[in-house]
């Protein structure tokens, strides 16, 4: 490949473009996934191709192809240049890159343990003896339990003299029981919804999660669900577990700090922002227990990676200080629209796409308070695990979560469950409410898969570390 992308560099700066980049990209994944006793469906799929992006008096030009030979890629820069140049007869504005040190090198993530080198028997077997103790509980109607991984290798190279290599594996999985009784459906899930948890790890991260280990405890949330009363509405103060805020952060914080969005570059799937460029720095986005990063840096994270895909390498970077907004996940070309530099968080979904901003793994660092101590300080409340269902607004202000379950809180004692609980908020004012959170050892990474954004419609691989975390006076459940 990296003859192949000398080539693609030699040719884009033949054809006179100012600036290109060829990015070559092999991509496997598996997935495994079983069904009431039953294996639901196993999946694999490969491809692999190239894509070059060239910037041509100021305008951009992309192309791609599956087809890796001298020939395709003479045609494919031809026509990334021809795009480039009908681009500019409708330029509104033209397009400079801030500055980058060209980088050099190879990255690998973690991995103690191929997950494609694991034979298929054994991980139907593992999910299997899960799906058996899910469906020993008598009120689960349905049991799924789920297993996949990814494997992207990769090569950039720009005309400025960037050459780096990657290679990428990411593995997870998850169980789901649902209990259906009376016309009612209760859903509980491990160890988050939306088929599990996932990390850029190998398969020892499946093993660790021990999900026949932790099947019978969803088997039973699941019954006691169906059994519970409706959870409460009103003003309360609720803690919110891990994965749930994970979804949260992801939505209210991850979304809106993309640069392109704030520029109005980017408006697919409720894609604008609140936020403005002059708010850096200046803006309370919420209470000073709120503290902000992303990290591409983070070991395990879904969202860490060795280099984005133009070249920039990989960098931990301040979002929130002690509430206070202070800058937005950016590319070398909107860095430069607000005077920094690209914080490296350009990344396509496959060799067919065109990088856009990506979330890294924006992280909500972890407090000084203990789970314990957190909650017998709480008088009265509720306390919020896994996701269930999502809404917010195209500037993501207004947003509504419900969650799988929720525990009453009394006197500073967990109690009673409750079902479908729901909370809703505005977000600087959601943030604002936030008057702890817990500590390191309570803090954990979660992967999200499954980060849409774009049209064409990208999806990318997320991450975001949190603890579980107090908010006061927040309204829950539907009003009335």
């Amino acid at each position: 490949m990296r003859e192949f992308c000398e080539k693609a560099v030699n040719l884009i700066r033949m054809r006179g473009a100012s600036y290109g980049d060829v990015r070559t990209a092999r991509q496997r994944e598996q997935h495994v996934e079983t069904k009431n006793g039953a294996v639901e469906s196993v999946n694999y799929s490969e491809d692999a191709g190239f894509g070059v992006r060239v910037l041509v008096d100021g305008a951009w030009g992309f192309a791609a192809s599956n087809r890796m030979t001298t020939e395709e890629l003479s045609r494919v820069v031809a026509r990334a240049i021809e795009v480039a140049r009908a681009s500019g007869t409708v330029l509104d504005r033209r397009i400079e890159l801030t500055d980058v040190e060209p980088a050099t090198g190879r990255y690998t993530s973690d991995c103690a343990k191929d997950p494609f080198r694991v034979p298929i028997e054994d991980k139907l077997a593992m999910l299997l003896r899960a799906d058996r103790t899910l469906k020993a509980e008598k009120a689960v109607t349905i049991a799924q339990c789920f297993l996949s991984c990814f494997e992207t290798e990769k090569t950039f190279a720009s005309t400025e003299g960037a050459l780096v290599e990657q290679k990428i594996t990411e593995t997870g999985g998850g169980l789901c029981a649902t209990a259906i009784q009376d016309g009612e459906l209760q859903v509980r899930s491990f160890p988050n919804s939306f088929r599990g948890n996932f990390a850029t790890r190998g398969y020892e991260y499946v093993e660790a999660m021990d999900l026949p280990g932790n099947a019978a405890s969803v088997a039973e949330d699941a019954a006691r669900l169906i059994a519970a009363p409706q959870c409460p509405s009103g003003r309360r103060t609720i803690i919110i577990e891990g994965s749930q805020l994970a979804l949260q952060v992801h939505e209210s914080i991850g979304h809106p700090i993309e640069l392109d969005r704030v520029l109005g570059l980017e408006a697919g799937y409720a894609g604008t922002s609140f936020l403005k460029p002059a708010d850096a720095g200046k803006l309370r986005y919420g209470s000073q227990a709120v503290n902000v990063v992303a990290d591409a840096t983070e070991p395990g994270g879904l969202g860490t990676f060795g280099y984005d895909d133009e070249g920039v390498p990989a960098q931990r970077t301040d979002i929130i200080r002690e509430g206070i907004f202070r800058g937005f996940l950016t590319s070398r070309e909107t860095a430069r629209v607000v005077g920094q530099r690209s914080n490296g968080t350009m990344r396509a979904s496959g060799w067919h796409a065109i990088p856009l901003i990506r979330m890294t793994n924006v992280n909500l660092l972890a407090g000084d308070r203990d789970l314990d101590e957190l909650i017998a300080d709480t008088s009265d409340g509720l306390y919020l695990s896994t996701n269930r269902s999502w809404s917010i607004d195209d500037k993501r202000l207004n947003f509504q979560f419900g969650c799988e379950i929720a525990r009453e809180i009394k006197k500073g004692k967990l109690g009673k469950v409750y079902k479908n609980p729901t909370y809703t908020g505005i977000t600087p004012e959601f943030w604002g409410s936030c008057d702890a959170v817990t500590g390191p050892a309570h803090w954990k990474m979660w992967g999200t898969p499954n980060c849409g954004k774009g049209e064409p419609s990208q999806t990318a691989r997320v991450g975001h570390g949190t603890a579980p975390a107090r908010f006061r006076n927040v309204e829950v459940g539907v009003l009335k």
